[in-house]
Formats: C-alpha cells, structure tokens, sequence
C-alpha cells in the first residue's frame, strides 16, 4: 500500500487527486494539506510514502515544506513529487535541489500520476527528461548556479562518468545497461556508487549534483 499526502491549496484539485487514488488499489491517501505548514506537520504525523506537493501556497510554501521534509532525518523515507506548471521552472530546479524525487505538471494524464507515485514510492525518481533538459540548460548552465566540486570530480571513474551522463539524460537503469552493454545489475551498482561518492539523496539530486559539480555539461554550455 503506498500512503499518500496530498498538499495543494485548492480543494478541487486535492478532491479530484483522492477520487482518483481512492479508486485505484494499492494506494491510501492519509491526509490532506492546504499549505507547506500542514504538509510538514501531516509528513511527521503519518510518515507517507509519498507527499505531492503543490509549490504555490500560501503561508509556508511547497518548496520550502519540501527542505524541511528532506533535510529531516527522521522522514528520510518520505518522498516528495513536486506539481508544477512550465512558468515555475526554477522554483522547481529548487526543489530537486533540495532533495524532491521529481516532478509532474499539474495537468499531467491520471495514469502517469499513478505510475509517478508508483515510481517515487520505490525509491527511484522521476525526471522527465525533456523537461528536466529545460530546467538544467536555462539554469544549471548559468554560470553564478554551478558549484563545481573538484573532490567529487576525483572521487568518479572513467566509467562512472559514462553512467553519470546517461542517467543525467534521464536514462532509466535498462535503458544505461542497453547503452553501455551490460547488465542491469551492474549499471544498477555503478548508479548506486556514484550516489554514494556524491552524496546524492536519490536520482533526482544526482542528476542535479551532476550539473552543479561540472560532471556533466549542458548541451549548447561552454
């Protein structure tokens, strides 16, 4: 059963997301929230699995519910699915800097909400990749947003480099593997270190550490 929390300050939208998921098995919508403040306090109270958050809010906003969420210790298993829509792209690059698993549009088809869910409950991210290009280019490629970190640089293999970059471009672990002639298992491993060495909470951030740390270079940069 995955457990959700649903914060977004319009009822409408949050009644239509619980219709929804209370129709579907396999999902447990635990609370509701009309802003960042109840969307932290439901997370403590419920520890979901899932918390979709809404990033324009009143009060405590869904990015800033978003950093205390996973800048906290004891709700490290909670993740958070950012809802946007194309004009707030840097509050989103914010959040998945700040630790969210990924991020939908808000008038995103019901089934992929599902499969989103699904994916993030899983401990993967979603990142879909043409927006996320978008995101890294106009801000990652900025020079004032890139945090190179040359320890880091020196910490990652020929080979890790490779996968980095693919997974980057929103490569799933059978798609790396496909790429690179190996199996699976292996490009699952190397995904794995490299989170490791970097220090990367999940994808999400990876892919984010990826451009920050000079790694990986968005097309078109110099």
């Amino acid at each position: 059963m995955i457990r959700v929390v649903l914060a977004d300050d319009q009822a409408l939208v949050r009644a239509g997301f619980r219709v929804l998921l209370e129709t579907e098995d396999g999902f447990e919508v635990c609370g509701e929230a009309a802003d960042g403040a109840q969307a932290l306090a439901l997370a403590r109270e419920h520890r979901p699995d899932v918390v979709v958050m809404d990033i324009r809010m009143p009060g405590v906003d869904g990015l800033t519910a978003t950093r205390e969420i996973t800048g906290d210790p004891d709700l490290a298993e909670v993740k958070v699915l950012v809802l946007t829509t194309f004009d707030v792209d840097e509050y989103v690059f914010q959040a998945l800097r700040s630790g969210a698993s990924g991020f939908l549009l808000k008038d995103t088809d019901p089934v992929e909400l599902l499969r989103a869910l699904r994916v993030v409950a899983s401990g993967e991210a979603l990142l879909a990749p043409t927006v996320t290009r978008r995101l890294i280019s106009e801000f990652v490629g900025r020079p004032e947003n890139r945090r190179i970190d040359t320890a880091a640089v020196q910490r990652i293999t020929d080979r890790e480099r490779e996968v980095l970059a693919l997974v980057a471009g929103g490569l799933s672990n059978d798609e790396i593997a496909a790429q690179l002639v190996i199996s699976t298992a292996t490009a699952r491993t190397h995904v794995s270190r490299i989170m490791t060495k970097l220090g990367a909470r999940d994808r999400a951030q990876l892919v984010v550490l990826a451009y920050e740390s000079g790694l990986v270079t968005p097309r078109g940069s110099r």
